[in-house]
């Protein structure tokens, strides 16, 4: 039997309490390996809880579903000042809280999902690059972009304890979503 096809639709605030509980599932899974992040929300959970809503009201989050059950989500946006100003002139979308259902670990569905935000920014504003903060303690973290093709640009310079400051991005040219994934139209 064919699995079913994902569908990738702009999130709500409907849909916040399944985006919160693929955070809660995946930091839950993250205290099992050698890293601090997630430990707790970061700098306080009210203002975590607020980042989601209003990336949720600014339409800048999408989830991905699968029989009615959310599996995946990822934050788009044109902009982000952790990385350098001199950056940030060249159009990019930088992608965060990209997180999947443990359940669907392992299937490609995250480096679809970037692949798919690199796409639509190239398609939408020109953007030559999809680019991410990452956990700067996360070494496997950092492994895993590199291993989907993200380049180590360097470590953004925020002074204020910002724990996601190693800065990868990718080119978007040649980016395509897997049809295997098969993206189904979304609400």
């Amino acid at each position: 039997m064919e699995p079913s096809p994902l569908r990738l639709y702009r999130a709500t605030q409907d849909d916040y309490q399944a985006i919160a509980g693929l955070i809660d599932e995946a930091a839950e899974w993250l205290r099992t390996k050698d890293t601090d992040q997630w430990a707790q929300p970061w700098p306080s959970l009210q203002d975590h809880r607020q980042r989601i809503l209003r990336d949720l009201g600014a339409g800048k989050t999408f989830v991905a579903s699968q029989r009615g059950t959310c599996v995946a989500t990822i934050t788009a946006d044109a902009d982000n000042p952790s990385w350098p100003p001199q950056a940030r002139r060249t159009r990019a979308v930088y992608a965060c809280r990209l997180v999947v259902r443990r359940s669907h670990a392992g299937l490609g569905i995250g480096a679809a999902l970037l692949d798919w935000a690199g796409v639509q920014a190239r398609r939408s504003d020109g953007a030559a690059w999809i680019r991410v903060d990452v956990w700067t303690t996360n070494q496997a973290l950092h492994a895993y972009y590199q291993r989907h093709g993200f380049e180590f640009f360097s470590f953004a310079g925020e002074p204020d304890g910002y724990p996601s400051a190693a800065l990868f991005q990718k080119a978007t040219i040649g980016l395509a979503v897997p049809d295997q994934l098969r993206f189904a139209p979304g609400a």
